[in-house]
């Protein structure tokens, strides 16, 4: 674990970004397609810290930007070629555009200067994604990572950032797979080797502090 001052000067808030992965009405909300997934972001107050990140970011002026998976109703574009692609077609939730299992689930609020990124293929919300062009854009060097799930979509989303030259944070806390047991067992076998693993609590301490000119 980083000490205050080291996760501090990483998380200059002016060259930080907050990504928030598939934390969507059809994934972690009531009537997710994933009820078990949903259960344990839910109950392990994965979804909660997220909701407080983008709570801090938004006072501290931090960009957040939401990732969300969906498809066309027609399927057009969508991958088909793993298991888990085809599995998702058969759920009796499906993440079709425009409806309620894209929103951004609560208690997650969405502020007017969030973007929120939708993808139609793929399993990573940054490869072949808006969302490293307008980090750089931003002059963004420094990612949040948080979200759903531990299984697939968050290592994806730090080997992508990291490959592309960002610096990773991710709070342990706040995100979440199945089965429980095996999100801190990849945090620390894999996600620590690459990216700065911190808490919820402390990456706030670093948010809330006046951010520098």
């Amino acid at each position: 674990m980083p000490s205050h001052a080291q996760l501090s000067e990483i998380l200059d808030t002016v060259g930080t970004a907050l990504l928030t992965v598939e934390c969507q009405q059809g994934v972690v909300g009531p009537d997710s397609a994933l009820p078990e997934l949903a259960l344990a972001a839910r109950s392990s107050g994965a979804l909660a810290n997220v909701a407080r990140l983008v709570a801090a970011a938004h006072e501290s002026g931090v960009q957040v930007i939401h990732a969300v998976a969906e498809r066309r109703p027609d399927g057009r574009g969508a991958n088909h070629n793993a298991r888990l692609f085809r599995a998702a077609e058969r759920l009796p939730v499906q993440q079709l555009s425009g409806t309620t299992a894209v929103r951004v689930a609560p208690p997650i609020e969405v502020a007017e200067e969030d973007f929120v990124v939708r993808r139609l293929h793929g399993l990573s919300p940054i490869q072949g994604t808006e969302v490293d062009a307008l980090l750089r854009n931003l002059g963004c060097r420094t990612l949040i990572v948080t979200g759903v799930s531990a299984n697939v979509a968050i290592p994806n989303a730090v080997f992508d950032a990291v490959n592309r030259g960002y610096t990773v944070v991710v709070p342990k806390d706040a995100i979440a797979g199945v089965p429980s047991e095996y999100t801190p067992a990849m945090i620390r076998n894999t996600l620590a080797l690459v990216a700065t693993v911190a808490t919820t609590d402390e990456v706030l301490g670093c948010l809330k502090r006046p951010r520098r000119s």
